[in-house]
């Protein structure tokens, strides 16, 4: 009886004190995960007020919470508009992970943590927080800004690219030998291929199988559907992640809508109590040690990301402040990151690398919505100052005609639906 009372206690203690911290995110317009990190690491071991009961209860609530993460995001995709975003923006998606994969991977062999810490740091320095970048552009208002789509289709071929890398990295963590990881991806592509193929061919007869008028029955089948395709795909050693985001791909439509709508809270409670549970594994007193890694590596992921979206961007025809606009967006890192790093260290792998993950993802997770801000008007006053720097003191000439050419899409705002 005491246990029980402690446990409502100290986790009624956590949902009250994540609501509160939710509340002040909100009202200082910024995205709340560093404070749920900063609030695990808080009641972690080594923090102010270490938890007992709950702690086995937060594990579970946090496995949920990733599950709901991906059918969420899932939800926003149909596989029709995967199947299109993989033939046209592939280009970008493969120079999206050459550019930020391989400093995370550099960074772990540098620190001598081997190989699979290096697959995995890869993955951490790679994904982009689509729930963050989601908020930063409606915050914005930019939701309806040509560069846009740019963003969403980067995010979508790295959504869809963990549907083959979390496999992997399952598999290396196991410590399972190349034929059995070789199963493992085999089955994990297996899988994705035939959802894929099941939800653009037989999509709506899917979504009006789970349809129902009744919020009530809806929101049932619909967690219980994610829930048992998570376990089972867990248990094939695919990832529950991979399987809830799959879950999300086949339904479409008014299910969707619905769907989203009804989980949208048990998501958002979910989610928060993860990144609780991911900051109570991590000591706050091993975080200053790797505090510089983890700050070169923000600073390096940063340019790489302003690159990959302004390249991508380009390459869609979009003029040169949208293509600023498209990289400072870029930069949030966030949910898929600390999945990332959650698997690494309840494998137990690189002591390390969990605080370092955290480090990074904290000041990434609040850098990026100030890129998304500052890094147009940043650059546009650059090449307004290298042009009064370069352009002679009498005024322009006919050999500066270039120059002005070159200048003038920056100063110019053309980057809104509706405008040309």
């Amino acid at each position: 009886m005491h246990s029980s009372a402690v446990f409502l206690i100290e986790f009624g203690a956590i949902i009250l004190g994540l609501g509160l911290l939710g509340r002040l995110a909100a009202r200082l317009s910024f995205s709340p995960i560093p404070l749920y990190l900063l609030a695990g690491l808080a009641f972690g071991e080594g923090g102010l007020l270490p938890l007992g009961a709950s702690e086995e209860f937060v594990a579970i609530g946090a496995e949920i919470g990733v599950v709901l993460l991906l059918l969420m995001l899932g939800l926003e995709y149909t596989a029709s508009d995967l199947v299109s975003n993989l033939r046209t923006q592939y280009p970008a998606g493969i120079v999206d992970a050459t550019l930020n994969a391989l400093p995370g991977a550099v960074m772990a062999l540098l620190l001598g943590w081997g190989p699979i810490a290096a697959v995995v740091l890869a993955g951490i320095t790679w994904i982009s927080s689509s729930g963050v970048i989601a908020k930063v552009l409606g915050d914005l208002g930019r939701i309806g800004n040509r560069e846009t789509p740019v963003i969403l289709s980067i995010l979508v071929l790295e959504d869809l690219s963990m549907a083959v890398y979390l496999p992997v990295v399952t598999a290396l963590l196991a410590g399972t030998g190349l034929a059995a990881g070789s199963v493992t991806l085999a089955v994990a592509l297996g899988v994705a291929g035939l959802v894929l193929l099941v939800a653009v061919r037989f999509g709506r007869h899917i979504s009006r199988f789970v349809s129902s008028d009744d919020p009530e029955k809806l929101l049932l089948v619909v967690l219980g559907l994610t829930l048992l395709v998570a376990g089972v795909a867990q248990q094939l050693q695919v990832s529950a992640a991979v399987g809830a985001f799959l879950v999300g791909i086949a339904l479409s439509g008014e299910v969707a809508e619905g769907a989203h709508n009804l989980l949208a809270p048990l998501r958002d409670l979910f989610a928060a109590v993860f990144f609780v549970f991911f900051g109570l594994h991590t000591d706050p007193a091993s975080i200053p040690p790797v505090l510089l890694p983890a700050l070169a590596l923000a600073v390096v992921t940063t340019l790489t990301k302003i690159a990959t979206g302004y390249w991508a961007a380009r390459r869609a025809g979009i003029s040169a402040k949208g293509r600023w606009r498209a990289g400072g967006t870029l930069v949030a890192r966030g949910e898929f990151s600390i999945v990332i790093a959650g698997l690494a260290v309840t494998a137990g792998i690189g002591s390390d690398l969990g605080p370092l993950a955290t480090a990074y993802v904290l000041i990434l997770v609040g850098l990026g919505p100030l890129t998304a801000r500052c890094t147009e008007p940043v650059a546009r006053r650059l090449a307004a100052v290298g042009s009064r720097r370069t352009a002679p003191a009498a005024g322009p000439v006919a050999g500066d005609a270039s120059l002005a050419e070159d200048v003038e899409p920056v100063l110019r705002d053309q980057d809104t639906v509706g405008r040309s």
